[in-house]
């Protein structure tokens, strides 16, 4: 067992919601550790800084995280805290991420000043978005309403709905419970009207691969069950070379003792749409894995690699 640690330094984006969860990550290491010192260096992404464009056309979630990845690399940070859903499936040899915590709500939430549900919108009401996944499921199930892209942090996207440029804005549950937003959640959508993210809701924390040392002062933050959940969500995102350019969603859920996933993968107008289960009592990451790529065989017999194939151009 390592030593404890005299000083730790966090590495995370500026935004709000990014800060709160690299001071989350903070108060927890210090009552862990109450000898060290533990602090944080803020930085601005790519991601934070090219708001003109959708993600997808820009580089995609690997923005949000390489100069933290950069920091880790130069010795400047330990750590750095991640939303899950911003993390790159495949992560580059350097890096580990030892520790996924307890995941917060994971589904996502209707907001609008109007109306009250997705139901209430009227023919031609503009919904805003960040995400293909959500824009796919969107069009299949309310083929009457316009969906706009947003992008922007959770304020710059909520001051934009505020404005008047969106009837309505869908957005990461999580993000708005963390900063005690409760009241600008009109409704949450069933996994079944918007199948969540990859990842959607849980923290991640990395460092270097070779720093084991840092791997165990983290492991007290783990949650085995999000462990099992997450990884399987991103296996299936993996094997289908998920990325914020295809509409792309996968959900698992530890339910009666199994591990439940689901998954999605559709063309960005709704035209069609594939769905996949699978189920299977799993005890490590590499069994949680294997069940989710069941779930790719299923989806890929229906014929989901021509319509991700559509979805990239």
């Amino acid at each position: 067992m390592s030593a404890a640690p005299e000083r730790i330094v966090i590495a995370t984006r500026e935004s709000r919601l990014a800060l709160w969860q690299a001071e989350h990550v903070r108060d927890r290491l210090r009552a862990l550790y109450p000898q060290c010192a533990v602090e944080l260096a803020p930085m601005t992404t790519r991601g934070d800084q090219i708001l003109d464009r959708p993600l997808a056309q820009v580089g995609g979630k690997g923005l949000f995280i390489k100069e933290l990845e950069v920091a880790l690399l130069e010795g400047r940070a330990d750590i750095a805290v991640h939303s899950m859903k911003d993390v790159p499936m495949q992560l580059e040899a350097p890096f580990a991420l030892p520790v996924i915590m307890a995941r917060e709500v994971p589904l996502d939430a209707f907001v609008s000043r109007r109306y009250a549900s997705l139901e209430e919108l009227p023919p031609g009401a503009n919904v805003g978005t960040s995400s293909q996944r959500r824009e796919a499921q969107l069009h299949a199930q309310f083929p009457y309403l316009s969906v706009s892209s947003l992008r922007g942090n959770l304020d710059t996207r909520l001051r934009k709905l505020d404005e008047g440029q969106y009837d309505a804005i869908i957005l990461a549950k999580a993000g708005l419970l963390r900063l005690g937003l409760h009241e600008r959640i009109r409704g949450e959508l069933a996994a079944e009207v918007s199948l969540p993210a990859a990842g959607q809701g849980a923290m991640g924390i990395e460092c270097l691969a070779a720093r084991q040392d840092v791997a165990q002062w983290l492991q007290p933050l783990a949650c085995p069950q999000t462990m099992l959940a997450v990884s399987a969500e991103r296996a299936v995102a993996r094997a289908l070379g998920g990325s914020c350019q295809v509409p792309l969603a996968a959900f698992a859920v530890v339910e009666n003792g199994e591990l439940w996933l689901r998954a999605l993968v559709g063309r960005i107008d709704g035209s069609e749409i594939l769905r996949a289960e699978a189920r299977a009592t799993v005890a490590s990451v590499e069994e949680a894995e294997a069940m989710a790529l069941r779930g790719v065989a299923d989806l890929r017999a229906q014929g989901a690699d021509a319509v991700l194939a559509a979805a990239q151009g």
